[in-house]
């Protein structure tokens, strides 16, 4: 497992060089002159060369890239052209709050998409098979921003029990969480009864059922197990996606996030913060699908053969 698990680490290298590139010049293709942004429109065309000069944006492209990566290489992520403060300071700030909105987020939506795709599977075809099936499909289909005013709506203007605006408290991710984990919720539940659905007809599932072993003793230890290879995939993407995607959330309800850092600096062309929160926000993605990778070899040992 060491072995296995050390090689997806060092894949990890060029991947995360490629996400680097990748970042730096597609920051650059963004219509708009940061610079100018950053003046004001009443700043004369010397001061804004000037600025652009000691900025470095009339460098070559490819000098600004390698210059980049030194910077990136000394732990320094630039400072924000709007405040002038350390962008490794925004984050640390920052990041700590998405972070924590996507792993609540996942943990309910894992818990319970697995509990409802075992049950959907379970009673395949019945009363409670379908009422999950058009359960799913609507949280699915219904973007998170509209989700999320609905439960504004109803838990904090008409039943006055949790806040409208973050507040400071534990309360304020409450809304939050379950605007974005019930979308990814079905999307797990989905999976999991798919998945499920395959290994219980399996003909080793029949044989352990024709043993006269209990119903859910058949289910939980041996048809479960086998099913969690897609199971663990599925949460993995849709931590990856929380992480990457709560921008929108995070501004319906005034959290101050990662994702809400990223739209202002993308409002304002500041190059440098963007480049920042998109690369953060990129290698923890990457980090959490090669930590997912690894996992397969505990529920799998046989992977780490191929």
């Amino acid at each position: 497992m060491l072995r296995y698990a050390l090689k997806k680490i060092l894949k990890l290298i060029p991947m995360m060089i490629t996400i680097v590139i990748v970042t730096f010049f597609i920051i650059r293709m963004i219509p708009g002159d940061p610079v100018r942004l950053m003046l004001g429109k009443e700043a004369s065309i010397e001061t804004v060369e000037n600025m652009r000069e000691e900025l470095g944006y009339n460098d070559p492209i490819l000098i600004q890239l390698g210059r980049y990566f030194k910077t990136l290489l000394q732990g320094d992520l630039g400072e924000c052209m709007k405040t002038g403060e350390q962008n490794l300071d925004i984050i640390k700030r920052v990041f700590p709050v998405t972070f924590c909105l996507a792993i609540f987020s996942t943990l309910f939506s894992s818990v319970v998409g697995v509990i409802l795709g075992i049950i959907s599977a379970v009673r395949r075809g019945k009363i409670a098979d379908n009422a999950i099936s058009v359960m799913t499909l609507v949280f699915i289909s219904m973007p998170t921003f509209f989700l999320g005013l609905l439960l504004l709506l109803f838990f904090s203007l008409q039943l006055r029990w949790l806040p409208v605006y973050s507040n400071g408290s534990w309360n304020q991710f409450v809304l939050p969480v379950l605007s974005l984990g019930l979308v990814e919720l079905g999307y797990i539940a989905r999976t999991t009864r798919s998945s499920l659905l395959d290994v219980i007809s399996q003909d080793y599932i029949r044989t352990a059922r024709a043993k006269g072993l209990r119903e859910h003793v058949v289910i939980y230890r041996d048809a479960l197990k086998n099913a969690l290879i897609p199971i663990i995939t599925s949460v993995g993407m849709r931590f990856g996606s929380l992480l990457a995607g709560a921008t929108i959330t995070e501004t319906v309800f005034s959290i101050r996030g990662i994702g809400s850092v990223m739209l202002e600096a993308i409002t304002s062309r500041d190059y440098t913060l963007m480049q920042s929160c998109i690369l953060v926000v990129a290698l923890t993605f990457v980090v959490v699908n090669t930590l997912t990778d690894i996992l397969y070899t505990v529920v799998d040992p046989r992977i780490r053969l191929k």
